[in-house]
């Protein structure tokens, strides 16, 4: 087994003891830090940037070297799997993801075809193992990719939307044309994942990022069905080591005990959740991870201070709780206030862990 020197993020996951909480920003690799911009524009467009290894595994190490956190994850984009379906993907100025080709009728969904990870997509394969070479077991590697429901709204859209008429449209007139989609998609997703996992990655989160438009029912048969099927397709175990499977849906506070039940080993929470409900409700079933409005990076660092105090307070003592941002780090936030929850986090955290504590207490006899 590959010796971490720094392993309190997957030991968070899997709720077993740490010294403080550790903590990880989702898009920690970005828009916000200039030395990510400066390679950004080397590479000279995001898929550019994408499809270089050692590029992408520059940008990936870039926030480790100015902060302490606790993971690293690797830098791609979750719609990866539809461009290795052959839809084209390509970023426009200003409007985002876009495909070259959509996802209409059956006819389409019937065309696509499962891929192998380490040829259409070996770019990200090949920055996975460089990644891990280069942290040289100093922190885990996060692996990811996107929800089947997430990966279709794309595909049927055609980009980004604000109020998914076309695949809604879909789900509601055609529902086995769309099961057909997110079933292929899941499938899809567990071998990407599983390849990630084979290549280095100690953990692997999958991304619900539109789960959260559905209606309950909808979300439990369109969306949550097909991550069950994730969770159970996945290698649980790689270098004699547990592999932490954590989901996160945006918006999916209200179905928390329903994606504990699919096996998972922790939950995303976003800020809109209250974490004291959320533990309340899962118990020690599960880790959570969260929950900061990425917007309070914007305040003082008094005011961080306190944010980050009351989501320590509010998950309180014990074990399973990985302090991240309830969304993605946003591109103008100045990178000394994410400097400052990070450093928060580890500081005002000892308090709640029992090892945590002893080392607090050794400090004191020390002292006198």
């Amino acid at each position: 087994m590959n010796t971490l020197k720094n392993d309190r993020y997957l030991r968070a996951l899997l709720c077993q003891p740490v010294d403080i909480t550790p903590v990880w920003m989702m898009r920690q690799a970005g828009r916000y830090l200039p030395e990510y911009k400066a390679t950004r524009a080397k590479a000279g467009d995001f898929m550019s940037l994408c499809k270089n290894a050692e590029l992408a595994c520059e940008v990936t190490l870039q926030p480790l070297r100015r902060y302490a956190l606790d993971a690293a994850i690797l830098f791609s984009d979750i719609l990866t799997i539809p461009d290795a379906m052959g839809l084209g993907l390509h970023f426009e100025i200003n409007d985002g993801p876009r495909f070259s080709s959509t996802i209409n009728s059956l006819s389409d969904v019937k065309k696509l075809a499962l891929f192998d990870p380490e040829v259409e997509l070996y770019y990200v394969m090949d920055t996975v193992r460089a990644i891990r070479r280069e942290l040289k077991g100093t922190v885990p590697l996060i692996g990811f990719a996107g929800s089947p429901w997430t990966l279709a709204t794309y595909m049927v859209e055609g980009g980004s939307s604000k109020v998914f008429s076309k695949i809604k449209k879909m789900m509601y007139v055609e529902p086995a044309t769309l099961h057909l989609l997110l079933d292929k998609l899941a499938d899809s997703v567990i071998l990407y994942l599983n390849a990630q996992i084979k290549a280095g990655a100690q953990s692997v989160m999958v991304f619900d990022t539109w789960g959260g438009v559905l209606t309950s029912r909808d979300y439990r048969e369109f969306s949550l069905y097909y991550m069950h099927k994730i969770v159970d397709g996945l290698v649980r175990e790689n270098d004699a080591r547990q592999v932490p499977v954590t989901l996160f849906t945006k918006g999916g506070g209200q179905w928390l005990e329903a994606m504990v039940s699919t096996g998972c080993d922790a939950l995303g929470l976003d800020w809109v959740t209250d974490i004291s409900d959320a533990r309340r409700r899962v118990g020690d079933k599960v880790a959570l991870q969260g929950n900061m409005d990425p917007s309070m990076l914007y305040a003082t660092p008094e005011r961080i201070s306190q944010e980050v105090e009351a989501i320590l307070a509010g998950f309180g003592y014990g074990e399973g709780h990985v302090c991240n941002l309830g969304h993605g780090i946003h591109q103008d936030v100045p990178p000394a206030n994410a400097g400052v929850f990070v450093e928060v986090v580890h500081t005002q955290s000892a308090k709640y862990h029992y090892q945590g504590l002893d080392v607090i207490y050794n400090l004191a006899l020390s002292a006198k």
